[in-house]
């Protein structure tokens, strides 16, 4: 059974709205925690709309090659690529599915490792330590 969702109205949508800013304010780990969740679910969503648009421009592409119309074949290729665009911007951005980020619990607060990363991985980290000013 589905939830019937309500619109919320102008004064409960203000508040929602300061509660988000306090949470932001006093916890902005966990506040960046909870929404890039919903951009992870957001890019995963968009990787796969951009995969089906993919697989429809190269439909496109080869019902254009087989019916000899030149057009219609450079009209899937041209979806191809753009959609491949979208893919791989979406991947940058970040589709999620695996564990982003394990800590170590022998770690001081504040300060957590990744689980023997890849040498970009722990590029990265260092430069985030460093512009977070916590050195090296």
């Amino acid at each position: 059974m589905q939830e019937a969702r309500v619109p919320l109205s102008d004064e409960e949508a203000r508040l929602l709205h300061q509660l988000e800013q306090s949470l932001a304010a006093e916890d902005p780990d966990f506040a960046s925690t909870l929404r890039g969740a919903k951009f992870m679910a957001r890019n995963r969503r968009v990787a796969v709309l951009a995969a089906l648009g993919f697989i429809a421009g190269l439909a496109v592409m080869f019902s254009g090659v087989v019916s000899k119309m030149t057009w219609l074949g450079v009209i899937g290729f041209l979806a191809m690529v753009g959609t491949a665009f979208v893919f791989s911007q979406a991947w940058r951005r970040g589709i999620g599915g695996r564990d982003e980020q394990t800590t170590v619990p022998s770690a001081p607060r504040g300060r957590q490792q990744k689980s023997s990363g890849s040498f970009v991985d722990r590029m990265e980290e260092r430069w985030q330590r460093r512009r977070d000013g916590d050195g090296i």
